[in-house]
């Protein structure tokens, strides 16, 4: 597999501003190494497996090589990603109350491979124990396996957020699916009249609510959803923002678009915005609400008029490409 930019450059089509590649029909390339890297310790770190003999967790990802990426060509998606993993492994004996230690090692898990079929080695460090490292060798490696394949529907879900337009009647067909999921910080919204598609079809909405803590001031951090620069720095793609009432927004090469409607410095910003997969014209109002707590910011966001078959990958959006991002910007500063 090539390196993530050694790809054939006759076949890459980069995005630009004269819609060459409409609709990502020509070759285009998104790298996912650092993406993956991410979700790979949020879905294996932290793991338990628990049986008669006793009971483990994988405490770390200690070594992760590798890279991955995602190609959109003609409408399809095809992945690539090539890793070498090596997990600790800490448990205790449940009649002894002995703790042991150990390590997992996922050699190449590969698009080349289905997960059942991708080789997991279970260790031991010297001593006695054995029936902790039997346990992971069973239970451990199925458990690891599910995570693994949660590492691949997401890359396959919430990564590729807008990288395939669909059709219009691949779209209202979305969208006809009625079913509320009330969860979490989910609340149902009504049917305003913004909520028609071209057919005049009533989509049922909600409304996301979330809430974050970062370890910078109000200030800055309104800085960095309203500067062209930051903004640019935090998604890794050019974007067009003009933080004025009516101003334009652009994101993540199209996918995400709109305009600012209210910008109060530091204390809040109402815009109105859309994923580009969303029904034509449909528009939810977010609203994001600073809350300066001296060396931390807690930003409080409501996102109104969600199509419900889209919240979860909004959800996802703003997590994953929004916020984790931004603390790794504030890391990096």
């Amino acid at each position: 597999m090539a390196k993530w930019g050694e790809g054939d450059p006759r076949w890459i089509v980069e995005e630009r501003a004269d819609a060459t590649n409409v609709n990502n029909w020509h070759w285009t390339e998104r790298d996912a190494t650092n993406w993956s890297k991410s979700k790979l310790k949020e879905v294996l770190v932290g793991l338990v497996v628990e049986g008669e003999a006793g009971r483990c967790e994988i405490s770390d990802l200690k070594h992760v090589e590798g890279e991955a990426s995602c190609n959109s060509r003609k409408g399809k998606l095809i992945f690539f990603y090539e890793w070498n993993l090596r997990l600790s492994w800490k448990g205790t004996v449940r009649e002894s109350g002995e703790k042991h230690k150990g390590s997992v090692e996922i050699p190449n898990l590969s698009e080349e491979n289905e997960v059942d079929d991708t080789e997991i080695n279970v260790s031991k460090k010297k001593g006695e124990g054995d029936v902790l490292k039997e346990l992971m060798r069973t239970e451990g490696t199925t458990k690891v396996r599910e995570a693994l394949r949660d590492y691949l529907k997401a890359l396959k879900t919430e990564f590729t957020l807008g990288m395939i337009l669909p059709t219009k009647a691949t779209v209202v067909g979305q969208e006809l699916v009625t079913e509320q999921k009330l969860s979490g910080n989910t609340v149902q919204d009504s049917v305003s009249p913004q909520s028609l598609d071209p057919v005049g079809i009533k989509i049922p909405t909600v409304k996301i609510l979330m809430r974050e803590i970062f370890n910078s001031s109000a200030e800055e951090l309104y800085r960095i959803f309203t500067t062209k620069e930051s903004v640019q720095k935090f998604s890794k793609c050019p974007a067009v923002i003009e933080p004025e009432k009516g101003g334009k927004l652009q994101m993540f090469d199209g996918c995400v678009n709109g305009e600012y409607a209210e910008l109060l410095p530091s204390q809040r910003i109402v815009l109105k915005w859309r994923c580009r997969s969303w029904p034509d014209e449909h528009y939810a109002t977010v609203a994001l609400n600073f809350k300066d707590m001296a060396v931390q910011t807690e930003l409080q966001l409501e996102c109104k008029g969600v199509p419900v078959s889209h919240e979860d990958s909004t959800r996802q959006c703003w997590k994953q490409q929004y916020f984790e991002e931004i603390r790794i910007l504030l890391q990096q500063s």
